[in-house]
């Protein structure tokens, strides 16, 4: 393969000719930072507010689960179970009952068991019908577990008074999914920058359809129909913490994550890349089934030796697939971050003595880099993904050679031998070992993969921001309930452990702001909106050079706040600024750009 890719490589102008008629590439970083904004919609991602989900996961709450307890509950069940505190005790009891009558033995977790009610309500009508569809053979199995829960959920929808919330609870997940629609808009960039490609968004299906003459006909007519593929991200306020739940159903991929969750993260990240990779196991299973029976027999070997595989063949190489896209995915970013640490320093080495030091501390950060890189995927052989080192081997030629996968994959399974891959775990036994071993002596693991030597002096300074951010994540949940009142004091006690930090400065902002709204006192109203735009002046003034995000939200949030007072050419110089910042992040741009229209038109 690497003498195809030579080869291809010297025709690379005609083929990029060629290649952008027919399938464009996804931009690079640098070519997407040039044609901002980044449209999510353009590859099918979209983030995702559903009715179903907040009504299911509450009746489920209403019959006792608890996804952490012996723990404080977060606001928004706290809100929600206490909306529910006169729901008639008949129909609680029988949701109780149902709920410990069905649930999983061990040693399933809590997030196991809502995997099963988070799938029911994905195959439920729209409120208020919440109705099941008629063929019931053809549900997923974690819903035809938890069937039978639906009468209750009807039940408790028109008992409960839930569908008057409902509005009040989608505020409450709107604010989250705008938190999570800009990192998920990186996360897909840098995915579809890393592949050089882009998500097939249709699909096309050949039917067979009756014959338009009305007697009968040996001729055999088909239509094609197309279907759009869409990826949804899903904000669950009462999910349990830092579980993903993915659903494919029938090309709708929803990713349904837990507040405050990273998109960049490796669970995440995999529902995104199998949503792009599926339609290449498809589109060539031709020639994946030439190969059928022997990975059938790697397969049953696997099987034997205790690990738990899929028979399905095409199901192997997909989750092949995506498990060793994930993991070279992570090692590009470490290998590039290793590099650019090790540039700098060489840039500030006095000595040559200190240039070697530097040299030999990089060239130790990428042997452990490949050894963390390998222990991942044989984690992944191990749970069935048993051709992600064939995979891993092929992707890493993609990659230098800069082409579209979609064009190479077909290639790529050629190339499979399956006898070779049987081999694999023992073939990197000692690597594993290593990387196991380094995880265990470094508590600062990740820190330590990619700059060794920073791993004790980053330790406290990343230890005193996550503290930070656990704090703004938990201030921000007493917004979604609307303790403002909690909020500003926790902020301001804040303000004297991290004095000047433009996020604590704009999120009072934020709160003086959203508490203003919900003021019915024309005075107190005013009072508070001033209040907002001093400290978000504050935000402008505190952020760094760097942060663009933090100038573009607080210019566009003072224009908002001066247009409401009346202020029109004020909040157009803040409209302005915020425009001219550029659209590093969407919501706000739009926002910006929005209000400007509105203020400049006749």
């Amino acid at each position: 393969m690497s003498r195809k890719i030579l080869l291809l490589t010297l025709f690379a102008t005609l083929s990029a000719a060629i290649h952008a008629q027919v399938r464009p590439s996804a931009p690079s970083t640098t070519q997407t930072a040039q044609n901002a904004p980044f449209d999510l919609s353009e590859y099918g991602v979209s983030v995702k507010l559903d009715a179903r989900l907040i009504i299911v996961m509450a009746a489920l709450d209403a019959a006792g689960f608890d996804p952490t307890p012996g723990k404080e509950p977060s606001p928004f069940r706290a809100l929600v179970r206490k909306d529910q505190g006169n729901l008639d005790a008949n129909l609680r009891e029988r949701m109780k009952t149902y709920v410990q009558r069905t649930r999983l033995p061990a040693p399933a977790t809590a997030a196991d068991e809502a995997a099963r009610y988070v799938s029911l309500a994905y195959v439920l009508g729209p409120p208020p019908l919440l109705d099941v569809p008629d063929r019931a053979d053809d549900l997923p199995g974690g819903a035809l577990e938890v069937l039978d829960f639906a009468p209750l959920v009807r039940e408790f929808y028109r008992k409960s008074g839930i569908d008057e919330r409902l509005a009040s609870y989608l505020h409450a997940y709107q604010t989250e999914g705008d938190r999570l629609r800009q990192p998920a808009a990186e996360m897909v960039r840098s995915v579809l920058s890393y592949l050089h490609t882009r998500p097939m968004v249709l699909t096309t299906e050949r039917v067979r359809v009756k014959s338009p003459e009305k007697k009968k006909s040996s001729t055999v007519i088909y239509s094609t129909r197309e279907h759009e593929r869409r990826f949804f991200i899903v904000p669950d306020l009462m999910a349990a913490p830092g579980t993903i739940n993915f659903r494919v159903i029938a090309d709708d991929y929803y990713a349904i994550v837990p507040e405050g969750i990273d998109p960049s993260s490796s669970e995440m990240r995999r529902a995104f890349l199998q949503y792009v990779l599926d339609p290449l196991v498809r589109k060539f299973n031709k020639e994946i089934a030439t190969h059928r029976d022997q990975i059938k027999q790697l397969i049953e070997t696997r099987t034997n030796e205790g690990l738990t595989v899929s028979p399905d063949v095409f199901l192997t190489v997909s989750r092949s697939l995506v498990a060793a896209a994930d993991a070279r995915f992570e090692e590009t970013n470490r290998l590039s971050a290793a590099t650019a640490i090790q540039r700098r320093r060489l840039q500030q080495a006095k000595d040559d003595a200190a240039r070697k030091a530097i040299a030999s501390e990089a060239e130790a950060a990428r042997v452990a880099i490949a050894d963390e890189t390998i222990a991942r995927l044989a984690d992944d052989y191990e749970q069935g993904a048993v051709l992600d080192f064939f995979f891993a081997d092929q992707l890493r030629e993609i990659q230098a050679s800069g082409f579209d996968i979609a064009n190479f994959f077909g290639d790529m399974v050629s190339q499979l031998d399956p006898a070779r891959e049987g081999k694999r775990l023992s073939e990197v036994a000692a690597n594993r070992a290593r990387a196991v071993a380094a995880r265990k002596a470094h508590p600062r693991y990740s820190v330590w993969l990619i700059n060794p030597g920073a791993e004790v002096r980053e330790s406290a300074n990343e230890a005193r921001v996550s503290a930070l951010l656990k704090k703004l994540a938990e201030i921000e949940k007493l917004l979604q309930v609307r303790h403002y009142d909690e909020a500003e004091n926790e902020l301001k006690a804040l303000l004297r452990e991290y004095p000047g930090e433009a996020r604590l400065l704009f999120a009072l902002g934020q709160t003086a702001s959203l508490w203003a709204r919900d003021t019915t006192d024309d005075d107190l109203q005013t009072q508070r909106l001033n209040r907002a735009l001093a400290n978000y002046r504050l935000a402008v003034a505190a952020a760094s050079p760097d942060d663009a995000v933090m100038r573009l939200r607080a210019h566009e949030a003072m224009g908002r706040v001066l247009a409401f007072l009346g202020r029109n050419e004020e909040a157009l110089k803040e409209f302005e600024a915020a425009i001219g910042i550029g659209p590093v992040d969407k919501t706000a741009y739009n926002n910006a750009v929005e209000g400007k229209r509105k203020l400049t038109q006749p």
